[in-house]
Formats: structure tokens, sequence, C-alpha cells
């Protein structure tokens, strides 16, 4: 176990990652595997290989760091929405597709819990705890530029388009962790299709 001398810091090697990188890291694997309210900082602290001291130092308290861990994933999402934005310059409705397809791809094993977001929803019931507001707004922009991609490739109903993606994709997620791979949620990529399919005007 780390000692709160913070000396362990300053053997991890010219090549380790500094301890707030480290400490982010441990506890979204932490957070995620077994559940923000059963992960102590002590937990967190020892598997980043650092001590509570340190820890301190670089987030005030237990529910910074949660949102900072969100904040983290929330930026993944959007960088990964940016290469595809890239890739399919020009081509709203191809780029709809693609990030479905990526949306579809999630992987469902031991180690999977469904969406950090979710999760941490159920978890932190409080509407004024801090993690709160990066949840929902996190999900409500990636709502908004669904829509504003439905929009733009000329769907009908986009909106409504919107929602009925959104929600399938995150009931997918939840069904994946009762019924595993083999279930409904192997069919979750046709199903995207269809949908966009149904709101595709007929002479285009």
């Amino acid at each position: 176990m780390a000692s709160d001398t913070g000396l362990d810091d300053r053997v991890r090697g010219a090549d380790a990652a500094p301890p707030r990188a480290r400490i982010l890291k441990s506890a979204r694997e932490l957070f995620y595997r077994d559940g923000i309210h059963t992960v102590s900082v002590d937990a967190i602290a020892e598997a980043a290989g650092t001590n509570k001291t340190t820890l301190y130092r670089h987030f005030e308290s237990k529910d910074e760091l949660v949102v900072e861990c969100l904040r983290e994933v929330a930026r993944e999402l959007d960088r990964a929405w940016a290469e595809n934005e890239r890739e399919h310059a020009g081509a709203p409705k191809q780029q709809l597709l693609a990030w479905l397809r990526f949306i579809a791809e999630f992987k469902v094993g031991s180690h999977q819990r469904g969406c950090a977001f979710a999760n941490a929803a159920i978890q932190l019931p409080d509407s004024h705890h801090p993690a709160r507001r990066v949840i929902e707004e996190t999900k409500s922009r990636h709502r908004q530029m669904i829509a504003g991609l439905c929009r733009k490739a000329g769907l009908r109903d986009p909106d409504l388009l919107a929602d009925e993606l959104f929600l399938l994709g995150e009931g997918a997620r939840v069904t994946a962790q009762a019924l595993g791979p083999r279930g409904p949620v192997e069919r979750l990529s046709e199903m995207f299709q269809s949908l966009v399919a149904a709101h595709t005007p007929s002479n285009s």
C-alpha cells in the first residue's frame, strides 16, 4: 500500500504517467467496475500507486474526482465525434450512419457495465450533485448533435428520429447487461438502419 510520504510518486520511473493522470485512470476504472459509492478514496490512491495526500492535492473531494472522470469520458466522445465528422465531411447522412455504427459496436463483457453516464445518474440521485450537470449536459448535447445531423441529411421528423435513435442506443446498453451480447443488442445496428430508412424521403 502506498505510504503517506508521497515518495512512491517518484519511484515510478521517467516513463510513468503523472500522479493526476494515474488517479483519474484508476478512479474511472474503479467507479465504472465497482460503483461510485463502493469505491473509497483510499482504494483509488492505492490503485494509482500514490496516497490520499497527493490525491487531495489534485482533487479537493471525491465528488470533484467523479465530475472530472465524467468530463474525461465526455471529451473522449467529443473526439470520436470530431473524427467521424472529418471522415464524412459534407455527407451528413453518412456521418450519421457511421456514428450509429460506432454506437452499436460497444463491447459487452465481464468488465463492461453499460454507459458510464447512466450508471452515475442512477448512483447519484441528488439533482444538486455536481456530476449531474455533466451527465445532463453531455447527454443533451449528443442528442442535439444527432438531431442536427438528421436535419442536415434531410430526414423526415428529425427531432423524432433523434429521440428514437437516442433512446434505442441507451436501451441497448441496459439490455446488454441483462441479456448479454447474444440478446436483442445483436440487432442494434440493423434497427438503427431501419429507423433511418423509415425517415428517409422516398425521393432520396
